[in-house]
């Protein structure tokens, strides 16, 4: 399967948030549709609401790892770990390649080292971590 990394930046250049545009593209994959997955992660957007928070392109990776790993048995669960193994994962490979999770400090607002990298390539970040972590076996190798 050809990278996806395109598409997502194409959502984003369409007005999709950081999130929307990571999710919505590999939704097919996780048995959503393209809809609830824009809506579920409409408020991860700019840093969750407001540049404070992790960056949206990456809670848009973590919100696939959900889908990905999850076990629904709410009254049981039993596959946080998993869960949170492959979102951590993509966390500490986002921070390698950028130097930081949160969207504040990715666009070097109230910073001295200004910003450190652009939305688009943020989007693209995850892409490449959802393609390599998440869907390994669906994606060459970068």
């Amino acid at each position: 399967m050809e990278s996806r990394i395109e598409a997502a930046d194409e959502r984003h250049r369409r007005g999709y948030n950081c999130a929307q545009a990571v999710a919505c593209t590999y939704a097919d994959l996780v048995g959503v549709s393209e809809r609830e997955a824009f809506c579920s992660t409409e408020g991860f957007g700019l840093g969750m609401g407001g540049m404070q928070g992790t960056c949206g392109a990456l809670t848009g990776a973590c919100y696939l790892a959900g889908l990905v790993a999850s076990d629904p048995d709410a009254p049981a669960p039993g596959t946080k770990h998993e869960t949170y193994a492959l979102s951590r994962e993509m966390l500490e490979g986002f921070l390698r390649q950028n130097g930081s999770v949160t969207c504040r400090e990715l666009k070097g607002v109230g910073t001295d080292h200004g910003p450190l990298r652009p939305c688009p390539g943020c989007i693209a970040d995850a892409c490449s971590l959802v393609e390599t972590v998440l869907f390994k076996d669906k994606f060459p190798n970068p």
